[in-house]
């Protein structure tokens, strides 16, 4: 019988390194300092702002997946978020399923072929950290929970970007409550895509768990501050307070829901 010392591999598994956590934190605080600057501003660099805020936020959270989840999870998600997005948005601008009949302009940058490249890469923002969520709270029902996440955050996103005027919709049944400018068959459209992008997501990512310490504060304070900001912005800052009131609501469930299970429930 022999004694064999054990060296732990460096940068465990379950853990990232102080400098990945760095550049997490780094990149997410560039994307919530744009949001924040949004209200502030207007033309040229309203414009310019918005386009970046989805590209360091998407940054942000594709980081994540990869220091956390390594690099199967994160291509993974990257290749199937952005080619369902892009699918299922250039179907919507042609046939006005699932979401209704709609137009991007052309304020959001270089085009594929009527959908602004920006596009699917503001799915894979949010897409990452409320899949994330659906999965810890309702492993079962991650579709569902995870589509519902989807189209509760785009309450506070069309509204907000048709009155900047970044895209507009042809109106010609009901409306979502208290934003007139937006089609009721959005919000079936966003659960419907959100839930099939979801069950996709679900089925072809790793489900490992592992505890990922300070990094799952990156997508989880997104999240949190996703619905937090979009409450105070429509409050005090766009005038809006019924759509703080009701995506403020939608979006506050997924939130609550995480928040409680992460405080009640396993650490994982």
């Amino acid at each position: 019988m022999s004694i064999r010392n054990f060296t732990p591999r460096r940068n465990s598994r379950r853990r990232i390194s102080p400098f990945q956590n760095f550049l997490l934190i780094a990149v997410l605080t560039v994307a919530i300092g744009l949001q924040v600057s949004y209200p502030l501003l207007e033309g040229e660099a309203l414009r310019l702002v918005t386009i970046s805020t989805v590209y360091w936020g998407a940054g942000a959270m594709l980081l994540h997946a990869l220091f956390a989840y390594r690099a199967k999870f994160a291509v993974r998600f990257f290749l199937i978020t952005f080619f369902y997005a892009l699918v299922i948005e250039q179907i919507g601008v042609r046939t006005g399923w699932p979401f209704g009949s709609y137009e991007y302009s052309g304020s959001l940058g270089y085009q594929i072929f009527g959908v602004p490249l920006v596009v699917p890469f503001a799915w894979m923002m949010m897409a990452h950290p409320i899949f994330l969520a659906a999965r810890r709270v309702a492993p079962h029902w991650v579709f569902l929970v995870g589509g519902y996440g989807l189209m509760a955050w785009d309450l506070f996103l069309d509204p907000q970007m048709v009155s900047a005027g970044r895209w507009t919709f042809e109106i010609t049944g009901r409306t979502v409550p208290f934003q007139p400018e937006i089609p009721l068959s959005n919000a079936f459209g966003w659960l419907l895509a959100g839930m099939g992008l979801m069950a996709l997501l679900n089925f072809y990512l790793p489900k490992e768990r592992r505890s990922l310490g300070t990094s799952r504060a990156v997508p989880e304070f997104f999240l949190f501050w996703s619905w937090l900001g979009g409450i105070i912005a429509n409050l005090f800052f766009f005038d809006r307070p019924g759509v703080a009131l009701l995506a403020g609501f939608a979006l506050g469930v997924v939130v609550i829901w995480y928040a409680l299970s992460v405080k009640l429930g396993r650490n994982d």
